[in-house]
C-alpha cells in the first residue's frame, strides 16, 4: 500500500517531469528574438531614437509574467518539500501550483484564439476574475473590443471582468 510520504513523491516528481517536459519544448525564439531586439534597439540608440516593435513588447510583457510566476511557483515547490511545513499547507501549494497551471494553459489558449478568430496579435493576462488582454492594433476600434470580451466570457461558466487595451503597431 502506498503510504502518503510515497504519494506525495509521486505527485510532486510527475509536476516537476510536466512542467521540464514543458519548458524543454517550449519554443526558445521567444527569449532569442526578445534579446536580439534588445540589442538592435541598444545598437540604434547610439545613432537614432529606437522604436519597440509590436511584437517585442508582447514578448516582454510574456517574459515578465513567466518570470513573476516562475518565482511563485518555485516558492510553492519549496514549500512542498519542506519537512516543517504541514501537510494541510502543502495541499494548499499544491493546489495553488496547479491553478497557477490551469491559468497558463488558458491564457495561452484564449490567445490562440483572438489570433483565430479577430487575426490580432495580443497578451491575455488572467488573475482570479480580471482578465486583462492587450492587442498590438493601428486603431482602437469598439466592436473588435467586444468581440474579444464576448470570445473569453463564452470560454467562462463565471463572470469575468475584462478589460482590452490596444497598442499601436
Amino acid at each position: 500500500m502506498i503510504n502518503k510520504q510515497n504519494l506525495w513523491f509521486l505527485t510532486l516528481f510527475s509536476l516537476i517531469l510536466v512542467l521540464s517536459v514543458y519548458y524543454i519544448t517550449m519554443p526558445n525564439d521567444l527569449l532569442k528574438d526578445a534579446v536580439n531586439k534588445e540589442v538592435t534597439i541598444d545598437e540604434k540608440k547610439k545613432d537614432t531614437k529606437s522604436t519597440i516593435e509590436e511584437a517585442s513588447s508582447l514578448v516582454a510583457m510574456r517574459v515578465s509574467l513567466e518570470e513573476e510566476r516562475q518565482s511563485v511557483m518555485s516558492e510553492l515547490q519549496k514549500q512542498l518539500t519542506d519537512e516543517e511545513i504541514s501537510s494541510e499547507e502543502k495541499n494548499n501549494a499544491y493546489e495553488k501550483l496547479k491553478y497557477l497551471n490551469e491559468v497558463q494553459g488558458k491564457e495561452e489558449e484564449l490567445e490562440k484564439k483572438i489570433k483565430k478568430e479577430q487575426k490580432l496579435d495580443c497578451f491575455v493576462k488572467m488573475d482570479n476574475s480580471n482578465v486583462s488582454v492587450v492587442c498590438v492594433a493601428n486603431k482602437h476600434d469598439n466592436t473588435v473590443a467586444n468581440n474579444i470580451m464576448r470570445l473569453i466570457q463564452k470560454e467562462s461558466k463565471d463572470k469575468l471582468y475584462i478589460t482590452v487595451k490596444f497598442q499601436k503597431s
